[in-house]
């Protein structure tokens, strides 16, 4: 199959993925082996590429929002599951016996594997995945161009949603304005809540306008109420004590980000008193994406996507660096 491969995590405008023809992968008890339709290009693709998350082998393929067929069953596997379109998200398996995961928190289990990061992902024709982590897809939700989105952006922004503890008809800020806000406005809209959005891009401010936000603004700027929650997309660690600074009393702040570099020092009084929380946000559970996906559906949530082929990963990449894509998420498209 084709592939493309990171031998040497190095920065993107570099170039380190190669486009080569490796062996097949071959599903083993528990798997199954997927047809890759498409895959999302994601900011964590880009944090592993550049080997600010380190990979646990290389080569890597990286890519973790990937949207596909089932050809193939390992051994004893589900043979209904033959042909059937299903997502891969970034959770790829975790230990199942550890405290996190009898207490349903199988997000912070401290022996999770990561799609693209510790196994094979689908920047490549074919993946293996486990069979237990797949994520059903109603066919409501739209292409498989349209879903991939949602199995990283959506499912992570749909939890940063539920850790912001802001309720319906109540205020939410976003900060960063990339694929998961785009995902998380429409989500938020049909709970009716009001929406703020801080970002710097004209474009993104134009989109979160016509998406339904009742204010947009740049990252620094002061809206004229203050908010009940916010939500931090961004990798900026200083985001992080401004959103602090807009939030009321009791408000909490979540940060949706996998990497963010360092956090200014917080004036107590200022920033965290009163009982307002600064917390992050760590990957997402099984039942977060089943959640989501039932959700995105009912809201009728679309993604803005640009499709790109496979052999132009680092093109796109770049370009997600440097917020340069024509939409707010790209994808591979594999067949």
């Amino acid at each position: 199959m084709k592939a493309m491969l990171l031998r040497a995590p190095a920065p993107v405008d570099r170039s380190p993925l190669t486009l080569e023809t490796v062996a097949d992968p071959r599903p083993h008890a528990g798997e199954v082996l997927i047809e890759v339709n498409v895959c999302g290009v994601c900011h964590t693709d880009l944090h592993v590429v550049e080997g600010e998350l380190q990979a646990a082998v290389l080569p890597l393929i990286p890519g973790h929002q990937i949207v596909g067929t089932v050809v193939e069953v390992g051994s004893g596997g589900d043979a209904s599951l033959l042909g059937r379109r299903v997502g891969v998200p970034w959770l790829h398996r975790t230990c199942g016996a550890c405290a996190e995961c009898d207490s349903q928190r199988e997000n912070l289990c401290e022996r999770a594997q990561f799609t693209g990061l510790h196994c094979a992902g689908g920047y490549a024709e074919l993946c293996t995945a486990a069979a237990d982590f797949l994520v059903e897809l109603p066919a409501a939700l739209g292409s498989d161009s349209q879903v991939a989105p949602l199995l990283c952006a959506g499912v992570i922004g749909f939890r940063s949603l539920r850790l912001s503890n802001v309720a319906p008809g109540q205020r939410l800020g976003l900060y960063g304005f990339g694929a998961s806000a785009h995902i998380v406005i429409q989500l938020a809209l049909a709970r009716e809540m009001e929406i703020y959005v801080f970002t710097r891009s004209r474009q993104n401010q134009e989109a979160a306008r016509r998406l339904g936000a009742a204010w947009v603004g740049a990252p620094d700027a002061v809206p004229r109420v203050l908010l009940d929650g916010a939500i931090s997309f961004t990798p900026a660690g200083a985001t992080l004590r401004t959103a602090l600074e807009r939030v009321r009393r009791g408000g909490t702040v979540a940060c949706a980000g996998v990497y963010t570099d360092p956090i200014p020092q917080l004036d107590y009084q200022r920033h965290l008193y009163h009982e307002k929380v600064l917390r992050s946000v760590a990957n997402a559970t099984r039942q977060d994406a089943a959640e989501l996906m039932t959700e995105a559906a009912a809201a009728g949530v679309r993604t803005d996507v640009e499709e790109v082929a496979l052999a132009q990963a680092n093109d796109v990449l770049v370009r997600l660096k440097h917020s340069q894509l024509h939409a707010s998420a790209a994808v591979l498209r594999i067949r």
